[in-house]
């Protein structure tokens, strides 16, 4: 989960991260409540959204007065920043910059540890200072064992090529930030820039997070800096049932259990979709090992209430769960729904126990089902029967 910069900012604060006030305003009256609160002088106004570069598309203005801050605010609260839509800005302090720098910490997947970068040039987009002078950026591995202690601290500092009077000033934030990273479950910390001002202080000014969802069990307090409103109601409908789902932009539903079949799903409906008139998935939907009938039904009533979804293909490879339970599942799960269930279904079963399965589903002859043998022959019925 990727937090907003004012909810980043408050979790820096609340772990000792040296940052600015800042007070979040929905309104342009709010921004020029909150700038008159913080002081009424210079401020910053800046939109909330989950995505870089709002400094060039005009997300991001000075102020130097509280009428400044609401003419600001009214500029920016509505912007279209890379496709998503300013709700929300953030008034922070305004502060007196004397040098930019750059840190983050993040999971190095790849490498099975975590990975430190700093420089000494910040402010910029660090994609591009990546691509067009790598040797300023430095990159640190750190172990997740051994962490970053105030040793480590000043090895980062030193390898970004801080000046030696600036390493014990910037050296102590850094184990701090990475102490968010740890104690909050995080996968990224970013600052940028991290800015040395003209009273000599170091202060986190920009800062993003990324959440462990994973996580979740053992941070509750999570759950609070989840924005519900910008979630797509089916993906909220299928979190609520322990569901994995991802909403698509096509026609046919997936149900399948284990993430490696759905993936390969997804495929070979957008192949079998492209003879009939461009048809695409509509989602992913892992409904894992187990298909009792609760699951599938609480599946088909996510995937159903998807009023771009013109038809379900369900494909299941029986293995722990065999495929008579599947199959009863889906039975099960067309009378829990009744009447909501609307929709042709198309149902490709194998593995283990799958005559049994297949019987099942013959037997009941529910009128939307029909049940196909082979993975490409379903996915073909299934992109036909949206395409109807």
């Amino acid at each position: 989960m990727d937090l907003y910069e004012y909810q980043a900012r408050d979790l820096f604060e609340q772990h000792g991260v040296p940052v600015l006030r800042g007070i979040v305003a929905d309104t342009p009256e709010q921004a020029e409540a909150a700038a008159t609160e913080l002081g009424g002088g210079v401020v910053v106004v800046k939109a909330q959204v989950k995505t870089g570069g709002r400094g060039k598309a005009g997300g991001v203005k000075l102020a130097k007065s509280p009428a400044e801050a609401k003419d600001a605010a009214e500029a920016i609260l509505g912007l279209d920043i890379k496709g998503h839509t300013v709700h929300r800005v953030m008034v922070a302090e305004g502060a007196a910059i004397k040098e930019e720098y750059y840190f983050s910490v993040l999971l190095d997947r790849a490498n099975r540890s975590y990975l430190a970068m700093c420089s000494y040039e910040g402010g910029m987009e660090i994609e591009q200072l990546a691509e067009e002078r790598p040797e300023a950026l430095a990159k640190v591995e750190v172990d997740p064992a051994a962490g970053i202690d105030a040793a480590k601290a000043e090895e980062i500092v030193r390898a970004a090529r801080f000046p030696e009077e600036l390493v014990t000033k910037v050296a102590p934030v850094i184990v701090t930030l990475y102490d968010v990273f740890v104690k909050e479950d995080a996968t990224l910390v970013e600052v940028n820039p991290l800015v040395l001002t003209e009273a000599g202080d170091i202060i986190a000014l920009d800062g993003k997070i990324s959440l462990d969802e994973n996580a979740e069990f053992r941070q509750p307090g999570h759950a609070e800096l989840e924005d519900k409103a910008a979630t797509d109601p089916l993906e909220a409908k299928a979190k609520e049932s322990d569901l994995n789902y991802v909403k698509l932009d096509g026609q046919v539903g997936i149900i399948g259990n284990g993430a490696g079949l759905v993936m390969s799903t997804l495929d070979v409906v957008a192949y079998a979709g492209e003879r009939h008139g461009g048809v695409k998935p509509a989602n992913f939907l892992d409904i894992g090992g187990g298909a009792s009938a609760e699951v599938m039904a609480a599946g088909l009533d996510v995937i159903l209430n998807d009023t771009d979804v013109k038809s379900v293909f369900v494909n299941v490879f029986g293995g722990i769960t065999a495929c008579d339970e599947v199959a009863n599942g889906i039975v099960k799960a067309l009378e829990i729904l009744g009447d909501e269930a609307s929709k042709p279904l198309v149902v490709r079963l194998d593995g283990n126990n799958v005559e049994e399965g297949r019987r099942i589903l013959a037997d009941a002859a529910h009128p939307l089902v029909t049940v196909v043998d082979t993975m490409d022959e379903a996915a073909d019925k299934a992109a036909e029967l949206a395409a109807a």
